[in-house]
């Protein structure tokens, strides 16, 4: 049994989050174009939208009593649709193939009901297996795929 939890973050956990995505931004700097700059850093992600705005839903995972990894959720609303987004999921790779990101992944979804899209860059073929497959099991098959300006992408009701 996996002991996690899934914590909404607020400012006082910036830092943390901000640390935990220089590792992420390493693991994806394999499907895009990043680099380190002078300070050995990636640059940083734009997170202050997470602290300000109430559709902006930025989670912790910590698997026991440690950081494990993150979830950057984004309710969106335009004139035609309106639907949640997993901006970025993030489990380090010392926890992956435990079941934890897909634990995770279901929790978030339970967390926010309604319609989702979830996509992944076309590159990222291992990312596109994991949720096609969290995805498939979530909702017994019930979702559409679509590819298309460089991504895959998942759409579901819950």
């Amino acid at each position: 049994m996996i002991s996690y939890e899934i914590i909404r973050v607020g400012l006082e956990h910036q830092e943390t989050l901000k640390n935990l995505l220089q590792f992420y931004i390493y693991d994806f700097s394999v499907y895009i174009e990043a680099h380190v700059e002078e300070d050995g850093k990636f640059s940083e992600y734009p997170l202050s939208d997470y602290w300000t705005k109430d559709d902006h839903f930025p989670y912790l995972v910590r698997l026991d009593g440690h950081n494990a990894g993150f979830v950057l959720v984004k309710w969106i609303k335009t004139d035609t649709k309106a639907y949640f987004l997993i901006s970025e999921f993030f489990i380090m790779k010392k926890y992956r193939r435990a079941g934890l990101g897909k634990l995770v992944a279901k929790d978030i979804f339970h967390l926010h009901r309604g319609k989702w899209e979830i996509f992944q860059i076309e590159k990222n073929k291992p990312a596109q297996l994991f949720w096609r497959n969290v995805i498939n099991e979530y909702t017994n098959g019930q979702f559409n795929e679509r590819v298309g300006e460089g991504r895959v992408t998942q759409e579901f009701i819950n």
